[in-house]
C-alpha cells in the first residue's frame, strides 16, 4: 500500500506519490521540528499526548564519571514526565533490522542510571533558548501546578523506574523489527516499545502528506494496567525496615543519621525504583536543590549513597559544587570519583558504598558538615 499514491481534491485532484527522504537528517530534523506525528496515545488524565522536545542528539553516558559515549536521536517527555527516546533510521540503512535495536536499550538502560534531573532541565531549556521559544510557553504544556523542579525529578523518577516509551521511527519498518518489537513490548512492564512507520508523500511545490503507521500498540494494550506507571514509592518507613533487618549496625547508623538530617533540614521523597531508595532535597539560595540519593539495592546486596553534582551545578553554579566537593570527607573510594568530576565540570552522580563511609572515622559527620556549609553559604557551620 505504501506504494500506491493519495489524492488531495480541491479545485483538481492531485496525486501525491510516496517519496523517500532523502537524508537521514532531514528525517530527524522533521520530527525535532513536528513531534505531532508522533503523538499517538494519551496522558494518564486521558488528555491527548503532546510530546515536548528535550533534546536532540541527547548525550548518554556509560558512567557517572565520563561524558557521553552515545547520542540518541531524540529525547521527547509528555506532561506525566514520561520519556520517550526515539531512534530515526532510513529503510535504506541495514542497522534498521536489528542492531537499532541493541543500541536503543543501550541508551535506555544508561539514561536511567545517569541522566538526572537537573541535566534533563538544562538540556530542555537550552533547546527551547536555542530554537527561539519563551520557556513559559514551553513549560506550559508540562508543568501544571509543580514547579520545574518538581517536574524534572518526577522525569528522572520515571526513568530510573524504567517508566518509558522507546520509539524506532523509519519510513519502512521491516517485518524483523517490528517482531521484536512486538516480543519487546510484551515482556517489559514498565516500558512501551513502538515501531512508527512514516511514510511521506509529496505533491508539485512544497506540498507534503505525512501518514504514520503505528505498530506494537496491541502489545501495549496486553500488558497488565497494574505493572505501568504504578510503582509505588518508598516511604521513611519501608526505608527503616529494611535499615533496621538487612544493615550492620554501623551502616545502619550511618543511613539513618543522613535520612534524619535530611528530614529536618530538607525534604525527603521516595524513589519508585523496584529497591528502596529515598531522596533529599535541602533549601539554598531560596530553592530546593537536589543532593543526595540513598539506594539499598537488592540484587546484588549493597548499599550506596550518590550526590546529585548535575543538580547542584545547575542551581547554584560551578564555583559552589567545586566547594562542595572540597568540603566533602576525604574517602578514598569517593575521592577518586570527585576528582573525575573536577575534571567533567561537576555534572555527574559520584557515588559511595555506606561501607566505605563507615571505614573512615566521621565520614558522615563531615558529609552532614558539608551539607549544611553549603546550605549556609559557605559559612563554617557545625550539625
Amino acid at each position: 500500500m505504501t506504494d500506491q499514491p493519495v489524492f488531495v481534491l480541491g479545485n483538481a485532484l492531485q496525486a501525491l506519490e510516496p517519496t523517500a527522504f532523502e537524508t537521514e537528517a532531514e528525517f530527524q530534523e522533521l520530527l525535532a521540528r513536528h513531534p505531532r506525528v508522533l503523538d499517538f496515545g494519551s496522558l494518564a488524565d486521558g488528555q491527548s499526548l503532546r510530546l515536548v522536545l528535550v533534546a536532540r542528539e541527547m548525550g548518554v553516558p556509560t558512567s557517572g564519571e565520563s561524558g557521553p559515549a552515545y547520542w540518541l536521536d531524540h529525547l521527547f517527555v509528555d506532561a506525566d514526565g514520561v520519556p520517550t527516546l526515539v531512534e530515526v533510521k532510513r529503510a535504506s540503512d541495514t542497522r534498521i533490522r536489528r542492531e537499532v535495536v541493541g543500541q536503543m536499550l543501550d541508551y535506555a538502560a544508561n539514561g536511567a542510571r545517569y541522566w538526572p534531573g537537573a541535566l534533563l532541565q538544562r538540556s530542555f531549556e537550552e533547546t527551547c533558548r536555542a530554537d527561539g521559544r519563551p520557556l513559559d510557553e514551553a513549560y506550559g504544556e508540562l508543568l501544571g501546578d509543580r514547579s520545574p523542579e518538581e517536574f524534572w525529578s518526577t522525569v528522572e523518577e520515571r526513568l530510573v523506574a524504567g517508566q518509558m516509551r522507546l520509539l524506532f521511527v523509519a519510513d519502512r519498518i521491516p517485518l524483523e523489527l517490528r517482531a521484536i518489537v512486538e516480543f519487546l513490548n510484551r515482556q517489559l512492564r514498565q516500558t512501551d516499545v513502538y515501531a512508527v512507520e512514516l511514510t511521506q508523500y509529496r505533491g508539485s511545490g512544497d506540498l507534503r502528506v505525512l501518514v504514520p503507521r503505528i505498530h506494537g500498540e496491541v502489545a501495549t494494550a496486553a500488558k497488565s494496567p497494574s505493572g505501568r506507571r504504578t510503582t509505588q514509592r518508598t516511604t521513611r518507613a519501608g526505608m527503616d525496615a529494611v535499615i533496621g533487618t538487612r544493615l550492620a549496625p554501623e551502616l545502619s547508623r550511618i543511613a539513618t543519621a543522613l535520612l534524619d538530617h535530611g528530614a529536618v533540614r530538607g525534604r525527603l521523597e521516595g524513589g519508585t525504583a523496584k529497591y528502596p531508595s529515598m531522596s533529599v532535597s535541602y533549601p539554598v539560595a531560596g530553592r530546593q536543590v537536589p543532593f543526595w540519593t540513598l539506594s539499598l539495592y537488592d540484587d546484588p546486596v549493597k548499599e550506596e549513597l550518590a550526590f546529585s553534582f548535575g543538580s547542584i551545578t545547575h542551581h547554584l553554579g560551578l564555583d559552589r559544587a567545586a566547594a562542595f566537593a572540597r568540603s566533602l570527607p576525604a574517602v578514598p573510594d569517593l575521592a577518586k570519583k570527585l576528582e573525575v568530576q573536577r575534571e567533567k565540570g561537576y555534572k555527574g552522580w559520584p557515588s559511595v558504598p555506606l561501607s566505605a563511609l563507615a571505614a573512615e572515622s566521621g565520614a558522615v559527620e563531615g558529609i552532614l558538615a558539608a551539607i549544611q556549609k553549603l546550605m549556609d553559604g559557605g559559612r563554617e557551620a557545625s550539625v
